[in-house]
């Protein structure tokens, strides 16, 4: 089962793309692109997900 979260992606003023997850306060990753930026923040989520639940923190709903 895969759970969806919304990102948002902004370019920073030196060219970067930076990925931010909102459900999931402080998750944020970057990218030199739009593509990569996706990549990265999807690996953080990931890992952000498996501290949470190695912490015994309840799991946020998906979107």
């Amino acid at each position: 089962m895969q759970k969806q979260f919304l990102i948002t992606i902004e370019q920073d003023e030196d060219g970067f793309f930076v990925a931010s997850c909102p459900l999931l306060k402080g998750c944020h990753s970057q990218g030199r692109t739009e593509e990569e930026a996706i990549a990265n923040i999807k690996e953080a989520i990931r890992g952000f997900l498996v501290s949470m639940e190695r912490h015994g923190e309840p799991l946020p709903e998906s979107l």
